[in-house]
């Protein structure tokens, strides 16, 4: 979800115009380069070595967006096929009723 997020607000920036700057560490100012996947969020190096997340499973941010695009486009795809399902469904109703 997170990543999700990360991507629509780079993406309506840039829709907008703006600069697409590199987000980075609230706390240390740095670049965020590493997925955390327990907490689902993107954090700086310095981060990563913190007593938070030391024991934590940890991406590379180019390798968890790929993860996660897959996932998500497997998601969208799932919902596309239902969509079209009740869409059917939907269409069958209104003809029977006519």
């Amino acid at each position: 979800a997170r990543v999700l997020e990360v991507a629509k607000r780079l993406s309506l920036r840039a829709a907008r115009g703006e600069t697409v700057e590199e987000e980075g560490c609230e706390r240390h100012r740095e670049p965020l380069k590493v997925f955390c996947k327990d907490d689902g969020a993107f954090i700086c190096v310095i981060c990563r070595e913190s007593r938070a997340h030391r024991s934590h499973a940890m991406l590379p941010v180019v390798d968890a967006v790929q993860e996660y695009k897959g996932q998500i486009q497997a998601h969208l795809q799932a919902l596309k096929e239902g969509r079209d399902k009740l869409l059917g469904f939907r269409e069958a109703e209104m003809r029977r009723s006519w």
